[in-house]
């Protein structure tokens, strides 16, 4: 196999009349089998074909969770070409930013993203000539193709997506995925075992998680493509339906965010949670104290893995015994190596924390990780010195091999699963003409791990009140995901910078303080919905 496609069209040959994508019961509960999904695959196919579109095109998808997405994908990576699936959250700012540092030849979206899409294309001159159309007009009005980029020519490695990460030193970065990458990924979760065992072309697998995170989009879909079984995709995480949804949907896997558990531990018992199928769930972050509680009460065990998106394959918890009241994420496994070093790049002794570095082992180091950072050498090289990728989380290693995770070294709040960039939203805010300085930190929340909280130093005149702090939430809502947005605001006369006037976020707040006394607290404005 040399593709995605491949793949597909090799289960197609096994497990023709089987479910391969499915809405979820509450989403409406259509199932289309492997000869279903060749079918629309095809019919695509042929339509952008027919206009000249394949190798070497890159094509925005904004049709969300949704089967279709995928119907999208297979084709064009028929064709050759590559897609760059939008995040349907995102604002303003972050469209434009996707669509023009992808280089994106065609923006195809669905009706309820259309026309924010294409005010932010009609508005911005390096844009404003993409074409871009309703996912349901396709067959009527795709245009004619520009000239492709070059590509490989082994399809093993050509272009099959780019994937925009979180952004841990200003914009997202986005990372540049082969058909290799994808395939390597699938393989590695199916062959993984353990807990982690697919029973082929018997397993469904509802997967929450947005189909522009790797975990769904490549991880999970090709995984279920490589076994012969189903993926599953509800709209969202819905705690309250979540047990109704998973018996309907009669799933036997879940993938999970560390939000997620607590969530559903809230619920009161109900006749749905003992009702269902679920042999294993795959996620991060989960608390360890809410670990085992969790497994005794629903009956299916929470393997908690590591893993990036410039990684594709992950780490796993997946043996027993796992040691869930811990933060441990599995063991190394080859043919992917690591290291734990400290800030000088030496390696550490079992038990002291340091930066988790990875590579494959063999001749080609980077050999199933992502291809490259687009356009940005500099940041390239940089997670690649000396040969390791640098993960940037902080972890540690007991005698018997077993990785605990620590910490982040990254400028970044993890929100619900998200990884926020710090500085991305400082840059935004920044921009505010009632802003003189900002530093963005995380602060702890019950139910989302960690919340954002801007601490802003006022422009001369502004006053630092609960109506300039909501204001400042709104042109981030503007501008930004709700849920980069700040949840809490709180004013300072200064910050403590280095004399390099450099922000030292460390020294904002007494240790052991509580950085949300005396803010403001706008959580109650971060919402999806809501218009500001």
């Amino acid at each position: 196999m040399r593709t995605l496609n491949d793949a597909f069209v090799a289960a197609c040959g096994r497990a023709a009349d089987l479910p391969f994508l499915a809405e979820s019961a509450l989403s409406g509960g259509r199932v289309w089998t492997y000869d279903a999904t060749e079918q629309e695959v095809h019919r695509l196919a042929e339509i952008y074909r027919s206009h000249g579109w394949g190798a070497g095109h890159r094509v925005a998808l904004g049709v969300g969770n949704h089967p279709r997405h995928f119907f999208h994908f297979l084709a064009l990576n028929r064709l050759g070409a590559s897609v760059v699936p939008l995040n349907p959250d995102h604002r303003a700012g972050e469209i434009r930013y996707a669509l023009s540092h992808s280089g994106a030849d065609l923006v195809v979206s669905g009706a309820d993203r259309h026309p924010l899409i294409d005010e932010v294309m009609a508005a911005n001159a390096a844009i404003a000539r993409v074409p871009r159309m309703l996912v349901d007009a396709l067959a009527r009005s795709l245009p004619d193709a520009p000239a492709g980029r070059t590509v490989p020519a082994d399809s093993l490695q050509a272009e099959a997506a780019i994937l925009y990460t979180s952004g841990t030193s200003g914009r997202p970065k986005g990372c540049v995925l082969s058909n290799d990458y994808v395939l390597g990924a699938g393989a590695w979760y199916a062959d993984i075992g353990g807990l982690l065992t697919f029973q082929r072309g018997q397993d469904r697998l509802l997967n929450p998680l947005p189909v522009f995170h790797m975990n769904c989009a490549m991880v999970s879909f090709s995984a279920v493509c490589q076994t012969d079984n189903c993926l599953v995709l509800p709209d969202r995480f819905h705690a309250g339906a979540w047990w109704e949804d998973c018996v309907r949907s009669r799933v036997t896997v879940i993938h999970y965010l560390g939000i997620m558990p607590p969530a559903l531990f809230k619920q009161p018992v109900n006749e749905w949670e003992t009702q269902h199928r679920i042999r294993f769930a795959l996620g991060a972050g989960c608390d360890p104290t809410l670990h085992g509680p969790f497994e005794q009460r629903f009956g299916f065990p929470l393997v908690e893995v590591w893993g990036m998106t410039e990684t594709g394959r992950f780490l796993a918890n997946n043996v027993d015994p796992r040691q869930v009241y811990t933060r441990a994420f599995g063991r190394e496994r080859e043919p992917i190596e690591l290291r734990l070093v400290d800030d000088g790049g030496v390696d550490v002794a079992d038990g002291q924390p340091g930066e988790l570095l990875v590579r494959n082992s063999g001749t080609d180091h980077r050999q199933g990780f992502f291809s490259a950072y687009l356009d940005d050498p500099e940041a390239d090289a940089k997670a690649w010195r000396g040969g390791w990728f640098h993960t940037g989380d902080v972890v540690t290693r007991d005698a018997s091999g077993m990785l605990y995770f620590v910490d982040r070294r990254k400028d970044m709040v993890r929100r619900s699963g998200e990884n926020i960039s710090a500085s991305e939203v400082e840059a935004t805010m920044s921009m505010h003409p009632a802003v003189n300085r900002i530093a963005v930190v995380p602060v702890p929340d019950e139910l989302r791990d960690e919340e954002v909280m801007a601490v802003v130093v006022p422009a001369t005149g502004t006053p630092p009140t609960a109506e300039t702090a909501q204001a400042l939430v709104r042109h981030c809502l503007a501008e930004l995901a709700y849920y980069k947005a700040p949840g809490w605001v709180v004013f300072r006369e200064a910050l403590p910078t280095t004399p390099t006037n450099k922000i030292q976020k460390n020294l904002i707040f007494e240790s052991g303080s509580d950085p949300r006394l005396g803010a403001f607290d706008s959580r109650s404005m971060k919402s999806r919905t809501a218009v500001h």
